[in-house]
């Protein structure tokens, strides 16, 4: 099997003590907050200083995509040193960082034909796409194929949900991200809406009074999920995303664990600088995806099947 490496942008929101455990390579989302002075995700900002700044100002921050370059430097170095990749990128429909992969791959192929470059749309955001991140990693480590590998991940991304609530769509609205949310008035004092993210649309839930209530009726809306689906929770990978409020990630962590019947092995995930500036520092939410070895055989591409 050819060695790869794998690679993400950096909406990802994964955890400083995976990415070094397993080895990922981010490429990262830049941010201003004047339109003049752009700052790399995790490198020239942190998740606090971002946060304390958005507390601060009263401009909308914007985001900017990683550039065709900053996918050409990056892969160059893995395929010079002999590797092929593997690029799991944000959602197309919420940034064009996918694009500026492909682009990058188009050019890079001409020069190293030899080698393989995959470019996936993780169709999520946040700990979405890190959950699906780490399942490409787990197969990678099981010993599968590249295009084994591809096969899985595009079974398994259509299983990826976020369940979420944020204190105001204020952000989601400035950054032009609101889409069907807008269904949900949140001008009555303390309502907080909720929100489903699923195979990249942002789906508009419902909104209920108070922070509290609304941690409940994020776990409410992952037990209704399994309950309509049928599935068994046991197949799933579980995690929390949070933005600034970490007593409350460990208050629904908690719930969640004595749904599911275990400790979620993986530490809080914190919704970064990318995702951050559409949720806003009150975002949180329960994100879970089905295990690679836990996919039906029937789901298994014609392919994978005659490998198996």
């Amino acid at each position: 099997m050819k060695a790869f490496q794998i690679f993400s942008d950096s909406s990802c929101d994964l955890p400083d003590s995976l990415i070094d455990k397993h080895g990922i390579r981010l490429i990262p989302f830049y941010v201003s907050f004047d339109c003049d002075n752009y700052y790399r995700e995790n490198i020239e900002i942190s998740n606090d200083a971002f946060y304390e700044q958005l507390a601060l100002n009263n401009s909308c921050p914007t985001t900017s995509m990683p550039s065709v370059q900053d996918y050409i430097g990056a892969f160059r170095e893995a395929l010079r040193d002999g590797l092929d990749i593997l690029c799991i990128c944000l959602s197309h429909k919420l940034s064009g960082s996918y694009q500026s992969a492909v682009n990058a791959k188009q050019i890079l192929e001409e020069k190293y034909p030899e080698r393989t470059i995959q470019i996936t749309d993780s169709i999520q955001a946040t700990a979405g796409q890190g959950l699906l991140l780490l399942q490409a990693i787990y197969m990678k480590e099981a010993g599968l194929s590249l295009s084994v590998i591809i096969d899985r991940f595009n079974i398994i991304k259509t299983t990826t949900r976020i369940m979420f609530s944020v204190d105001t769509l204020e952000y989601l609205e400035k950054g032009r991200r609101i889409g069907k949310a807008a269904s949900l008035a949140d001008d009555i004092l303390d309502d907080k809406p909720l929100l489903l993210l699923e195979g990249a649309e942002l789906v508009p839930y419902s909104s209920i009074k108070g922070r509290r209530k609304s941690l409940d009726a994020i776990l409410e809306m992952t037990k209704v999920h399994f309950k309509v689906t049928e599935e068994q929770p046991s197949d799933y990978d579980f995690a929390i995303a949070n933005a600034t409020t970490m007593a409350d990630a460990q208050y629904l962590k908690n719930r969640l664990e004595e749904y599911i019947g275990h400790e979620i092995v993986y530490p809080i995930f914190q919704i970064g600088v990318t995702i951050g500036t559409y949720t806003g520092p009150g975002g949180i939410g329960i994100c879970f995806i089905k295990k690679y070895d836990h996919i039906e055989r029937r789901d298994l591409s014609v392919t994978e099947k005659n490998i198996l």
